[in-house]
């Protein structure tokens, strides 16, 4: 997992050719302005889904096999809740048309706090728990590029 800044997306640019592509699309997109949906970046290979939503009280870890998601936070705030992979067991088996595995993970590593301006990567690895309340309910905007591995 990787959390940082937008700004200094440039940083990762050197571990993936499509990570440098999600990372130039969201630095160029107006994403205030963009509504919920996919859009193209690179094919399949690499894409965005734009989703605004309300923070939930509980939500299910999640893992995914052939994609690195790039969780950017536009508008709002959400904790994110992050474990090893070995640390879940499987809780809907995996569809490989979704690219998602739900888990159960017996403990939670870290919750990270996403902020306006910030992302997180997740790797297969990397089993997450993303929409969580803060605090309180919050509306979010939030961008997930796919990037393929």
């Amino acid at each position: 997992m990787i959390k940082d800044r937008l700004v200094n997306a440039e940083t990762y640019y050197p571990l993936s050719e499509r990570l440098q592509q999600g990372f130039e699309w969201l630095k160029s997109a107006d994403l205030e302005t963009l509504p919920d949906g996919r859009y193209e970046i690179s094919g399949d290979e690499v894409f965005a889904n734009v989703q605004s939503y309300e923070t939930k009280d509980d939500a299910p870890y999640e893992a995914h096999r052939k994609y690195i998601d790039i969780q950017y936070m536009v508008k709002g705030l959400e904790k994110v809740g992050v474990s090893d992979y070995s640390n879940c067991s499987s809780k809907e088996d995996y569809s490989a048309e979704r690219d998602v595995e739900f888990l159960n993970c017996d403990i939670c590593d870290s919750y990270q706090m996403l902020e306006e301006g910030e992302f997180l990567v997740f790797y297969p690895q990397d089993a997450h728990q993303p929409s969580l309340n803060p605090d309180s309910k919050l509306s979010v905007k939030k961008v997930i590029v796919k990037v393929q591995i």
